[in-house]
């Protein structure tokens, strides 16, 4: 409709050529939102010597893939897992929150070194040091899985629009933030595109709004958080392996190693970069543990009291906030809800491309064009598709997501196998290898998570 109007109202846009013109409108979000984070540094400055925008600033060119890859974690169908645990369980699960996230951390940053050591992809690491056909079935596994996270999200992000905009159809809704999502990844250049997602991590801090929209007893959340509460029923079980399987997810593992070597400028490696990196990953997965924490808050104080204890949907976690906590509030949940898609249907459709080229030993990377790079855009292109095409043909979004659990849950603990092991390996990480700790928490992760997938597995067919 946007694109309509403005082609009407200004019929000069229409002489430009295509891929121009798509780059200018692709370029649109990108560039508001960095007139929005200038204009904030412009009113900061105002504020006080105490705080200074340039610090501010030089922070924010530090963060990447690592503020991306946490960010896009809290995709719609992470919201709807987080919504249903603060529904049913009040403050009981908050304590996952600051639990999980030096788990997440620990193993994103042995992704993240891999690849600014190896220069080279974690798929491309396995498939160098271990056997190609344990690579090729991993990435199948991840193809479906991925798949139908990219369907149940682009279908999330479809309804709650029509929840903001009750006019648009569901169809035309799910095609267009499918065609507009790809045309980002393809024809913006690399830069651009890293900037529109780094800008669009800003979004998640709606949910943090919210939860101070809404009354808490911030004392009963703080005993939650550090005092764990363990219930030995199946639902119970069955939330903590799905937190599990949407935080510690396998697509981001594939994400930020082949993101990091894009990043990378140099050949060479210094202590330097590897303290940028570490900076950059744990900051980014204290933001998604962060906006994961304060949904549960929320839900917790709305829903849980209200006696709302079943959220199956991203549109019904919206919906159901709306009377408890006022318009405004459910306003942000929503735009959250529909931004949070965007940032991680190109993390999900990305994750597989990289995995299967470096499978292959394809042309990769988003930072080369289309005519150079078709196979690596092909696969990109068949999951969004594939995506689309399961919101038509019946799938039950719940079904889809629970699927894409349980083969997440299979994925994860093989595919943290290879990290750790290709991170503490020294002839190929050099002195940059694994440390004591880092290897101690690692091999706890990968044990966490076989209970949880096992568990997700045994649970659900009880």
């Amino acid at each position: 409709t946007l694109l309509l109007y403005y082609t009407k109202k200004y019929p000069f846009v229409i002489s430009m050529p295509e891929t121009e013109f798509i780059e200018k409108v692709a370029e649109a979000p990108a560039k508001v939102l960095e007139k929005t984070v200038e204009a904030s540094e412009k009113i900061s400055e105002k504020v006080g010597e105490a705080f200074r925008v340039k610090k501010v600033k030089g922070f924010w060119h530090k963060l990447g893939p690592g503020l991306t890859t946490g960010a896009a974690d809290d995709d719609p169908s992470g919201i709807v897992t987080y919504s249903q645990v603060g529904a049913r369980f009040g403050l009981q699960m908050l304590w996952t929150a600051p639990f999980l996230y030096v788990l997440m951390a620990t193993i994103q940053e042995m992704c993240a070194r891999i690849g600014i050591v190896t220069g080279r992809g974690l798929a491309g690491n396995i498939r160098k040091h271990f056997s190609k056909k344990i690579l090729i079935t991993l990435t199948a596994l991840l193809f479906f899985a991925n798949t139908l996270n990219i369907g149940a999200d682009i279908g999330a992000m479809a309804k709650v629009t029509q929840l903001l905009v009750p006019q648009l159809g569901f169809g035309f809704l799910v095609v267009g933030i499918t065609i507009f999502s790809m045309l980002l990844q393809i024809y913006l250049p690399y830069k651009k595109y890293a900037a529109f997602l780094k800008y669009l991590t800003l979004i998640l801090f709606s949910y943090i709004l919210v939860a101070f929209m809404v009354a808490l007893d911030w004392r009963a959340v703080l005993h939650a958080s550090i005092f764990p509460t363990v219930l030995f029923n199946k639902e119970f079980l069955l939330l903590f392996c799905a937190i599990c399987g949407t935080t510690i997810s396998p697509y981001l593992f594939f994400w930020q190693t082949s993101q990091e070597v894009e990043d990378k400028v140099s050949k060479d490696v210094h202590p330097r970069d590897i303290r940028k990196m570490r900076l950059d990953v744990w900051v980014g997965m204290f933001i998604s543990n962060t906006v994961m924490f304060f949904i549960i808050t929320t839900t917790s104080a709305t829903l849980h009291r209200a006696g709302i204890f079943n959220i199956q949907t991203a549109e019904q976690a919206a919906q159901a906030l709306r009377p408890l906590a006022g318009d405004f509030a459910y306003l942000l949940f929503a735009i959250g809800i529909i931004g949070t898609g965007f940032l991680a249907i190109p993390v999900l459709a990305g994750g597989v491309s990289y995995a299967f080229a470096e499978s292959y030993l394809w042309k990769e990377g988003l930072n080369r064009k289309l005519k150079d790079a078709y196979a690596f855009y092909g696969v990109l292109i068949i999951a969004m598709v594939v995506g689309l095409l399961i919101n038509f043909i019946g799938i039950d979004p719940i079904h889809a997501l629970i699927y894409s659990a349980v083969i997440n849950g299979l994925l994860a603990p093989i595919i943290i196998v290879f990290v750790i092991l290709i991170s503490s390996n020294k002839e190929v990480m050099g002195k940059y290898v694994n440390n004591t700790i880092q290897k101690i928490i690692g091999w706890g992760v990968f044990g966490l998570m076989s209970l949880a997938g096992i568990g997700a597995i045994v649970v659900s067919l009880i």
